[in-house]
């Protein structure tokens, strides 16, 4: 079993499957991040996938124009992100709860969709690779970075940007004040709402870029409940990486180069149980999420309060 595990191969088929399968997560929890440095929780990620998921598969199934999937996935993200920040700043809703609320919804609108448009699982031909000249074809390192679709670029080059954003721009400020002192935020000048407003819209719309990814970039069909929980996974790793973006892309690429492994040892045949081997990203989310427990005295002070004026 080592042996096998160990194989050149192996470790570059793991190493790559893993980079490829971070994607959906990063997209996900990058968008979250911004919506809960801002003060909100958005657990309703999952729904959002979904449809957006949808979205996508059925543009690139009807049209086979990836970039047009793309954009629509990000539209209906960016709307039910707008839904979300309706309900969560301007109705003030208990987030938690608003937040399952729009993932049954999601849930069951992406379900209707695909079996009143689609019916059956059916494949499309995915996001191609874009191989790097010159750098995909260095050893171990080109196949396993530099020979990926144009999503998986896009994820991982939205961890600096993030970084650069928050702790960098007028922007980033805005949204850490309006996260950690709403109050003290408003009395500067600063619309608490219109805030939460962009940043809760743009993990919608980033969510919507996750589910594409995982629709026409990596699995390359839609079914029922495509995501499987990833939304909510999502929304551990924001937990885990301690709302850092560099550590919120470790956390992700932690899970899912596990995941890959996992993957490996079922289709290698290798004599571990197929229940136990699938169950493995799961363990480690559990772990994570013990281990974010730690954290949570570094969370933004005003994660899912909502804001009044003058309290």
């Amino acid at each position: 079993m080592l042996e096998q595990l160990l194989a050149p191969a192996v470790i570059i088929g793991v190493l790559a499957s893993g980079i490829q399968l971070a994607t959906p997560y990063l997209y996900a929890s990058i968008g979250e991040m911004f919506s809960q440095v801002s003060g909100v929780l958005n657990l309703g990620l999952e729904g959002v996938m979904l449809v957006a998921a949808f979205a996508a598969y059925y543009i690139t199934w009807t049209t086979g124009n990836y970039y047009y999937a793309l954009a629509i996935a990000t539209l209906v993200g960016g709307l039910m992100g707008l839904l979300t920040a309706f309900i969560s700043v301007t109705l003030k809703a208990e987030q938690g709860i608003s937040g399952i609320g729009i993932y049954l919804f999601g849930l069951g609108l992406s379900d209707l969709l695909f079996l009143v448009m689609v019916g059956t699982p059916k494949a499309i031909d995915g996001v191609p690779r874009l191989e790097i000249p010159g750098l995909s074809d260095l050893p171990v390192l080109g196949p396993v970075l530099f020979s990926q679709n144009l999503l998986v670029y896009g994820a991982f080059a939205c961890v600096p940007l993030a970084w650069f954003i928050l702790n960098k721009t007028t922007l980033g400020l805005k949204i850490r004040a309006v996260g950690q002192t709403p109050e003290a935020a408003d009395s500067l000048g600063i619309s608490v709402s219109q805030v939460r407003y962009i940043t809760v819209t743009l993990a919608g719309a980033m969510a919507g870029i996750a589910g594409a990814s995982l629709s026409i970039a990596l699995l390359n069909i839609f079914q029922q409940n495509l995501t499987s929980g990833l939304g909510f996974i999502a929304v551990a790793l924001v937990y885990f990486g301690g709302w850092r973006p560099f550590r919120i892309m470790a956390g992700a690429l932690l899970f899912s180069m596990v995941n890959a492994l996992q993957l490996w040892i079922q289709t290698l045949g290798i004599g571990l149980p197929s229940d136990i081997a699938g169950m493995l990203p799961y363990v480690l989310t559990i772990v994570a999420l013990i281990f974010a427990a730690r954290q949570i005295v570094t969370q933004p002070t005003a994660l899912t309060k909502p804001f009044e004026r003058g309290e």
